[in-house]
């Protein structure tokens, strides 16, 4: 066992053996490092003022993800490479893509400005050729300018990231690669001692052993959402159990029957597998929070939280997903729609661990649509999402599965409008009449400050009738604001 997290720095190991378990890294760059070129803005992971870089081995790779410092917890950075805007410069000046907003005016009050250079260093670092301004646009929607000065980043974007790799980061690449193998090992991390530790097991047979010993631990995958805990909701968590390390956990594969997501696998690594399965869940994932939430957030704890408005739940519970929960006193599977019980409840006993999601191919006549409706397109909380999955054959509706988010105290589905659509004809609207109407009774929609009941229940009837057009062969209306023919045909193509 270690007893201190260990991390490059400025090209040094760095090892820490003393701080509080749930110490957030913007904290120990402000106030330990006195590094305070990372701003604090929002401390919930939407302004992207706190973007910083983790150097990281993807299967083999040296890989640079910006995160959201303000909501990751220190010890997370454990065998990573921290990489901050106070590192970019060197001998010879500023780094490409600072002297490119530079030369583009891309800073006005500059509050902002070193969270955008830290994400266009990853985007640097990602080395594409043939970047739009579309690209650079989807890349930065986690970053905001309160001046709202996008256009000259995005101009010192293109400019900058097209032109191959010219930093003193890609010339020691090599020495990065080798220094962060090093840092892997299969020993659990403990710091600090029996009533307040941060602990990172390396194995699921000892995070089984420790969270069994201190059930009043708190489990931490990502933290997109513990970490607010933190910084909004001011708890103190004396004891954090860290998922990160566990051998297997984040594992991701696919065969003939479907994917098969370790539950903490962030998002920027479980989208290349839920693509395989339907392209409405790429389009989806690609607006769950930003790039700095997709490097950090699992899909494991979208779910394991159990919030009503989780936009992966509706999705997998239209698809049949199934999940497995694991304790010191063996495993179970159960279908996912069976996990949430009520508003705040899951069906997950004390000391189990969610360890999997299940998620089967369609078949061959099965049709997957999902939507997402929220004020805004990129980074915001869903409204509703809606998922459907229908089995059709020769244009009649065989067996309907139906899921909404953010409409009810749970992910639920609409067993009535399911009932009432079987036997419906895609050709003719005057079918659907049945489900359009029955769905408006499967729900009684909450209203908050996303959306009213009235609104959430026009929407649910609405995101209904928008899936059978879609679907129906006869449609040939367009109902996406983006890219409509482009799923079309990535669909064909999976399917």
């Amino acid at each position: 066992m270690r007893t201190a997290i260990r991390f490059l720095r400025k090209g040094q190991t760095v090892e820490l053996d003393s701080f509080e378990p749930a110490t957030t890294l913007l904290d120990y760059l402000r106030l330990s490092e006195r590094s305070t070129g990372t701003k604090e803005g929002c401390c919930e992971g939407d302004c992207g003022a706190c973007t910083i870089a983790l150097g990281r081995l993807r299967d083999g790779q040296l890989v640079y993800e910006p995160v959201n410092s303000c909501i990751l917890m220190l010890g997370q950075i454990d065998g990573c490479e921290l990489v901050t805007v106070e590192d970019l410069d060197g001998p010879d000046g500023l780094h490409p893509v600072q002297q490119a907003l530079v030369d583009s005016h891309g800073s006005q009050c500059g509050f902002c400005t070193p969270g955008f250079v830290m994400n266009l260093f990853t985007l640097y670092h990602a080395k594409k050729s043939d970047l739009t301004r579309q690209d650079v646009n989807a890349w930065i929607a986690g970053n905001l300018c309160r001046c709202t000065g996008y256009r000259p980043i995005v101009d010192a974007a293109l400019d900058a990231c097209c032109n191959g790799l010219n930093d003193a980061f890609a010339d020691r690449a090599s020495e990065t690669g080798s220094k962060l193998a090093t840092l892997q090992d299969v020993q659990d991390v403990h710091v600090g001692d029996d009533e307040r530790f941060f602990f990172a097991p390396s194995s699921f047979q000892r995070l089984l052993e420790i969270y069994g010993e201190h059930p009043d631990a708190t489990l931490v995958s990502g933290s997109t959402d513990v970490g607010l805990w933190v910084t909004k909701h001011l708890r103190d968590l004396p004891k954090v159990i860290y998922l990160g390390r566990v051998n297997g956990l984040s594992t991701c594969y696919e065969d003939e029957q479907g994917v098969r997501l370790g539950a903490g696998a962030p998002y920027a690594v479980a989208r290349k597998f839920l693509k395989t399965i339907d392209p409405d869940l790429d389009v989806v994932v690609s607006r769950i929070g930003s790039k700095q939430v997709r490097a950090s957030g699992t899909v494991g704890g979208n779910i394991a939280n159990g919030s009503p408005i989780g936009d992966m739940p509706p999705m997998l519970i239209a698809l049949g997903a199934e999940i497995e929960l694991q304790s010191n006193r063996g495993r179970r599977t159960l279908p996912l729609e069976s996990f949430f019980i009520d508003y705040g409840k899951q069906d997950i006993a004390a000391n189990e661990v969610l360890t999997s999601i299940s998620v089967p191919r369609l078949c061959k006549n099965e049709q997957f649509r999902a939507y997402k409706i929220t004020k805004r397109f990129d980074q915001d909380i869903s409204a509703v999402m809606a998922a459907f999955c229908l089995v059709v054959k020769d244009g009649v509706v065989e067996r309907a599965r139906m899921a909404f988010g953010g409409v009810a105290s749970i992910p639920k589905r609409a067993t009535g409008a399911e009932t009432a659509l079987v036997g419906a004809l895609l050709k003719d609207p005057a079918s659907w009449l049945d489900a359009l109407s029955a769905i408006e009774s499967d729900f009684v929609p909450l209203t908050d400050m996303r959306a009213s009941s009235t609104y959430r229940c026009d929407i649910v009837r609405g995101l209904l009738e928008k899936a059978l057009l879609e679907i129906s062969a006869a449609s040939s209306q367009e109902t996406r604001v983006h890219g409509q023919r482009e799923l079309v045909e990535e669909r064909a193509r999976v399917n």
